[in-house]
């Protein structure tokens, strides 16, 4: 699941987080996703989705200084089933280590949050399937930004495909006929193909994809928020939850969710 949830200090009157945090909650609880990517939560509403939310770990940093501060791209996972292997974090710049820092025309501080996760559920004796996860949220004003943060994020997830199956979700604030989403589908046309979830389910564009609606009861347009996988995985099922609750919504997004099957799993 990927969820743009809202950053919870914006001043959104009756669609204040104060309003909806808990149709946020119940979005996520009526899913129940094993791993779930959210964008823009501040340091409070991570604490509160990960009390509210049983069985889930977190990880993830505050973009403006690697510790709290700022907007997180978090990463919650089932402990049920997954066990954290190893985690970091990384910024959108041409300094990506060093927390905070922006570069390309960027309006804002952005940065990526990854995981490596063991899978109990189809472990066999001693040996539990590890993939990667990775979530983040592109830069909502700056076209080059955007291209830039896509083409290292590819580099990332080659560098990763090489050894482990990936998952990658985010709010990219861009459509998949911009060049982000080529970037990070196609590359330059040679090694790693990643797959749109979503659009492998569903092949054609019927008109009704929008994922962002402003607190708006509409859905035509086209998805800024995608669930991207390598080939180790096939898309069963693919979502966008436009879920109400007596007449209002938990976010200005929509949460797209995926069902995903490791190529080779059987079952």
């Amino acid at each position: 699941m990927s969820f743009n949830v809202r950053y919870g200090t914006a001043e959104d009157g009756p669609d204040s987080w104060s309003h909806r945090c808990g149709l946020v909650r119940d979005t996520i609880a009526q899913a129940a996703p094993h791993v779930l990517g959210t964008q823009e939560a501040l340091d409070f509403q991570v604490d509160y989705l990960q009390q509210q939310l049983d069985g889930y770990q977190v990880v993830g940093v505050g973009r403006e200084d690697g510790a709290r501060r700022g907007e997180f791209a978090a990463v919650f996972f089932r402990t049920e089933r997954f066990t954290l292997a190893d985690h970091g974090h990384f910024w959108l710049s041409e300094t990506p280590d060093v927390p905070g820092s922006r570069r390309w025309a960027a309006s804002q501080t952005r940065t990526l949050t990854w995981c490596c996760l063991e899978d109990r559920m189809l472990a066999e004796p001693e040996v539990a399937p590890t993939f990667m996860v990775f979530n983040t949220h592109f830069d909502p004003r700056s076209e080059r930004a955007r291209i830039e943060s896509a083409a290292l994020l590819r580099n990332r997830v080659e560098q990763s495909a090489r050894v482990f199956p990936v998952i990658v979700t985010g709010d990219f604030n861009a459509t998949e006929d911009k060049a982000v989403y080529g970037t990070l589908l196609r590359g330059d046309g040679s090694g790693l193909k990643l797959i749109d979830a979503y659009r492998a389910v569903y092949p054609r564009h019927d008109g009704e994809e929008l994922t962002r609606h402003d607190f708006q009861p509409d859905c035509r347009g086209s998805r800024i928020d995608w669930i991207l996988h390598s080939p180790h995985f096939k898309a069963k099922q693919a979502a966008i939850l436009r879920n109400m609750f007596n007449g209002r919504y938990p976010s200005d997004h929509y949460a797209v969710t995926a069902t995903l099957q490791m190529a080779d799993a059987r079952g």
